[in-house]
């Protein structure tokens, strides 16, 4: 694994946790939800902008993606 995809990795990894806490929610809950609207491919797909955002602001920016993606359906 290169270097940024490791860092690509702990990034993500470290979105789904703040994301559970967050919430609430389990870790199953959590990547049932980020399954189900794609969050984890935006989180990487848009790595290089997002970390380095605040923890707050990529959590608001989470809740955006899933709610634009939850009208969609």
């Amino acid at each position: 694994m290169s270097k940024e995809q490791q860092d690509r990795a702990y990034f993500i990894s470290f979105c789904i946790e703040q994301y559970k806490k967050e919430k609430g929610l389990t870790g199953t809950e959590a990547m049932r939800q980020m399954d189900e609207y794609g969050v984890l491919e935006y989180l990487n797909e848009h790595f290089e902008v997002l970390h380095t955002q605040s923890r707050q602001w990529i959590l608001a920016d989470i809740d955006e993606y899933i709610e634009i993606r939850k009208g969609k359906q």
